[in-house]
């Protein structure tokens, strides 16, 4: 009787565990997921203010070129 409680025990731990195990790796998945889709939105947001960065470059050099007062003071606004 005593050997037979035992394992039932011993089953139901085992059952446990393996129903935990699957939420975890089901976790582990979706916080994968999520994460490799924050990386792209990172890298967008990266990208588009790279080009941001150029965009000012080309208009400070334009304005050095070609003086524009509203420009300028657009400019130093932004600094």
């Amino acid at each position: 009787m005593n050997s037979g409680l035992l394992n039932s025990a011993l089953t139901f731990v085992l059952g446990v565990l393996v129903v935990l195990g699957v939420i975890f790796a089901l976790q582990t998945i979706n916080r994968t997921r999520e994460t490799r889709g924050l990386q792209v939105e990172v890298a967008a947001i990266n990208n588009s203010y790279m080009r941001l960065q150029a965009l000012a470059a080309d208009v400070n050099a334009y304005n050095q070129k070609t003086p524009n007062p509203d420009l300028t003071r657009i400019l130093q606004s932004v600094r």
